[in-house]
């Protein structure tokens, strides 16, 4: 039998792999090394040299659009239609499973599938019905603690319910399964509970699919949670093949569920598992390889690999120090353009790569301003994002009463007994009286009628919460008429009841945003007649009405590093690395957590394939506040040989670069007299002003400030005798 076709496109490791005897496999299959090729050529293999046939296989990954990629190459390397074949991932097989055998399930033939708004507003119908304050009980979090128990196998009656915590998660827990069952309907989590249950309840189908199914192949293994976990033991029986591709230097999503440690526990639940190792990397330099391996060994029970390639050994990794975010953004714009207009770089062979979503905004600006088209993959553009509009709607209406829509949107966010029929009753009012809701409401409020006096009191608390936000701040900054505003509201404290990852986000993306107010204060030229307020509504109204790129046009790729796992790009931007950014504060304390996080960096670096820079702050205005930062210990654990320091043409101050790696600037100019550009500086003749930039080196370096007074003025440096303002 020829099967060359199979195996001479595949390295050592690929080929040892793909023809190994059947048993159970375990293959650790390192960033870039081919783990797709040989979990498809592993299933060809089987059909076309063990006998098996397409009905035989069941092949399992994460993601639709990976799974219709495995079919295909299959199909292809195969010849034949793969209809036969069970290729998909574990909430379409599940669901698969139980539409075959819906009564066995205990579900009605025509039960439909709630997406997650749709289970938002079930688990909120039923909180209102168990009369559970969600003020208290936030609904994401019951929304969150339901999947989760799910994931975990977990049904209301295992939970302890005399706890005061649980016991009451527990009881909406319940009473939201008796209102799923009555309607016909399941969420997500539970196409994969209810198929293991049903499995476990008909041993004569759950000993048919065992039969049926002798050869199960899983990618991704290692982002596997309990329940998945579970519901391949049961369908990959004793006499099974099963043929298992992970990663556990790239689990990276542990905050969601998924258990690095069941790539241990595959190995002793399965006795004489073969493991292997696809070591071999066709993606990036030995440089971004070698940085890659000495990064992720500081992690301990690691099942062990190390990236090679017989690739060129490329660039150093560039490392580049900035004054403040402002900077940092613009270095990476001007380096990415000098490549795209010298080099002819494509704009969308640039990835921007950071550890939170709030990170994104300060180069969205930068893009803007130079006119780069740009996308935040697989999210929103920051003045888009849900809690972004929200505060940006309290805003408006304290700017303006009379604007409707700002009104409409948070006018029960955060909840404040304000319900949809009182909601109703002041749009008709509005419409009768052709007058705006704000107006309608006053009146609704100030004659007593037409709704109850719980409505009433509840409308004019908020009316009244308005209107003393907008008095208390008129004389404020904006950044602090924001963060007024984000705690008197209650947005802050609504957005903060969730302890989930998404939660955190969400406020940090809040402290960004007055972080964007108090810069757009600093620097924006203000028209005759606006006052800032104004102003700033304006400019957000039109940064998120920029739109971003078309999908198919050439521009720049923003995303955090969960969104970039499993693409690769020509040049990366790993921007951020400072402790309490990245690694996450929130991980610091926590050994497995910080892991996670270096896991997470090791993506990171692994997702270039030619030039990697990374780029870190030594001051970041964060919380709303201006914080000095230290270099991420992720920079200290890169071999100093393979990195190469970028340093401004004017001397920081602040912490250095880690020990080992050069602690003074490459302009060799270095003293306490330095300052940041964008620093307020005083002159004992010009007064204040502000550090717009500089030129040379040494003391007869060159540095340009804006005084109040006098406008632009360029000093020598070394004479200028300036001070901190």
């Amino acid at each position: 039998m020829d099967v060359s076709d199979l195996i001479d496109p595949l390295n050592t490791a690929q080929r040892e792999a793909v023809t190994a005897g059947l048993g159970h496999a375990l293959v650790l299959a390192g960033a870039g090394s081919g783990k797709t090729r040989v979990l498809t050529h592993r299933a060809a293999w089987l059909v076309r040299v063990e006998g098996a046939t397409p009905y035989n296989l069941l092949a399992v990954t994460f993601t639709n659009k990976a799974a219709a990629e495995m079919r295909g190459r299959i199909e292809q390397l195969l010849g034949v239609s793969g209809s036969g074949m069970w290729v998909g991932t574990f909430h379409g097989l599940s669901h698969r499973l139980l539409r075959l055998h819906w009564q066995e399930a205990g579900l009605p033939q025509s039960f439909q599938i709630l997406d997650s708004e749709d289970q938002r507003r079930l688990v909120k119908r039923v909180m209102r019905d168990l009369e559970v304050d969600d003020n208290r009980w936030p609904v994401r979090q019951l929304q969150g603690f339901i999947n989760a128990r799910k994931d975990a196998g977990e049904r209301p009656d295992d939970l302890d319910s005399a706890d005061p915590y649980t016991g009451q998660m527990a009881r909406v827990y319940a009473a939201y399964e008796t209102a799923c069952r009555s309607a016909g309907v399941v969420d997500f989590a539970e196409l994969l509970l209810r198929t293991v249950e049903m499995l476990q309840n008909h041993l004569e189908l759950l000993t048919h699919y065992r039969r049926r199914f002798r050869h199960v192949l899983v990618d991704e293994f290692q982002d596997t949670n309990g329940i998945q976990y579970q519901w391949l033991k049961l369908l990959a029986g004793p006499e099974s093949d099963v043929f298992i591709v992970g990663d556990d230097d790239q689990s990276i999503y542990g905050w969601r569920g998924a258990r690095v440690e069941n790539l241990q526990r595959f190995r002793s639940d399965y006795a004489n598992t073969q493991v292997m190792r696809l070591e071999q990397n066709y993606r990036s330099t030995a440089t971004i390889l070698e940085a890659a391996n000495t990064l992720i060994a500081q992690n301990s029970d690691r099942l062990g690999k190390k990236l090679w390639t017989e690739g060129e050994q490329g660039e150093p990794i560039a490392l580049y120090a900035a004054f403040n975010e402002q900077d940092e953004a613009r270095f990476v714009i001007e380096r990415l353009m000098n490549w795209v207009d010298e080099e002819g770089l494509a704009r969308s062979d640039v990835a921007i790569l950071y550890r939170s979503n709030a990170q994104s905004r300060t180069f969205e600006e930068a893009l803007l301003s130079r006119r780069i088209p740009y996308r935040v993959y697989g999210g929103l553009r920051f003045f888009e994002r849900a809690e972004i509009k929200d505060a940006l709607a309290y805003l408006r209406l304290m700017a303006n009463r009379d604007d409707s829509a700002a009104l409409e949107r948070v006018i029960n966010t955060p909840t404040r007994g304000i319900g949809n029929r009182t909601i109703e009753a002041v749009r008709l009012a509005a419409r009768e009286q052709a007058v705006s809701l704000w107006a309608a409401a006053q009146g609704l409020v100030s004659h007593r009628a037409g709704l109850s006096a719980r409505a009433i009191t509840a409308l004019g608390t908020f009316l009244g919460l308005i209107d003393r936000l907008a008095a208390e701040t008129a004389e404020m900054s904006l950044a602090d008429q924001l963060e007024t505003m984000l705690d008197r509201s209650g947005l802050r404290a609504h957005v903060g009841k969730d302890r989930s990852e998404r939660a955190q986000d969400k406020l940090e993306n809040l402290d960004e945003l007055i972080t964007a107010a108090r810069n757009f204060e600093q620097d924006a030229v203000i028209e005759d007649g606006m006052d800032t307020l104004t102003a700033f509504l304006s400019h957000a109204a039109l940064e998120a009405g920029e739109g971003q790129a078309g999908a198919w046009e050439d521009c720049v790729q923003l995303m955090t590093l969960h969104s970039a796992k499993g693409l690769e790009f020509p040049v990366v931007f790993l921007v951020g690395l400072e402790e309490g950014l990245f690694p996450h504060r929130m991980s610091v304390e926590e050994p497995g957590r910080l892991e996670e996080e270096r896991r997470l960096a090791y993506v990171g670096v692994t997702r270039a394939r030619q030039r990697l820079v990374i780029t870190y702050a030594e001051r970041r205005r964060l919380h709303g506040r201006d914080e000095f930062g230290i270099a991420s210990r992720f920079i200290r654990e890169l071999p100093a040989e393979l990195v190469d320091e970028v340093r401004a043409r004017f001397s920081v101050t602040g912490p250095g670069i880690a020990a080992g790696m050069g602690g003074e600037s490459s302009n060799g100019f270095e003293s306490e007299a330095a300052f940041n550009l964008g620093e307020r500086v005083t002159h004992s003749r010009f007064g204040e002003g502000v550090v717009l930039g500089c030129e040379g080196a040494g003391p007869n370096a060159r540095i340009q400030v804006n005084f109040d007074a006098v406008g632009s003025k360029w000093l020598v440096a070394a004479y200028a005798n300036l001070a901190r303002a």
